[in-house]
């Protein structure tokens, strides 16, 4: 086998595929929660969830790959099991439970700000521990991505109206002067 000379130790690689597994450990998680929440939602939420849960689950779906492929770059090897992204991820599975929509979208919402944590965490370690700029970068990228998904799910079930200054209106009636 070549060595790799990409100016990081073999340790430091090492530190940072583990940190890029336990990241596809989560995304593979909160895809197979994604997907198993667009099958499975009922009521007039349905069609807006269906299509938002779709377009996030082939996000996430690029998202895995895009990971995967980080780690063998690195000359590593990601993990690949069911075993392993149970071992490996930080959120957990719900099994046998098919909640309301709103609380499918709040454990999603929780699932995406985890993830988001650990991002920023990896993110430092990636920068100050391991000096891989590179992955540092690549792992910004994706913690946007789960902050815009989570602020997409949150919007969906905060549900109370703002006024046009972004304030909540008042709870008191407004009188209404007639002419």
């Amino acid at each position: 086998m070549r060595k790799i000379n990409i100016g990081l130790s073999e340790e430091q690689r090492a530190g940072v595929c583990e940190l890029l597994n336990r990241d596809l450990a989560d995304a593979y998680l909160v895809l197979i929660k994604t997907k198993k929440f667009h099958w499975d939602v009922v009521g007039p939420q349905f069609r807006s969830l269906h299509q938002l849960w779709e377009e996030q689950y082939q996000a996430l779906t690029t998202n895995i790959d895009a990971l995967a492929e980080r780690v063998r770059t690195l000359g590593n090897y990601p993990v690949g099991t069911a075993e392993d992204f149970l071992k490996y991820a930080s959120i957990k599975e719900q099994s046998n439970n098919i909640p309301l929509a709103t609380e499918m979208v709040s454990q999603l919402v929780d699932d995406h700000e985890q993830i988001i944590r650990n991002l920023r965490d990896h993110v430092d370690q990636c920068s100050e521990k391991f000096s891989d700029q590179g992955t540092a970068d690549f792992l910004t990228g994706l913690m946007e991505q789960h902050e815009e998904m989570a602020w997409m799910l949150r919007s969906f079930i905060e549900g109370e109206s703002l006024m046009s200054d972004g304030a909540k209106p008042s709870a008191e009636k407004i009188p209404v002067k007639m002419s």
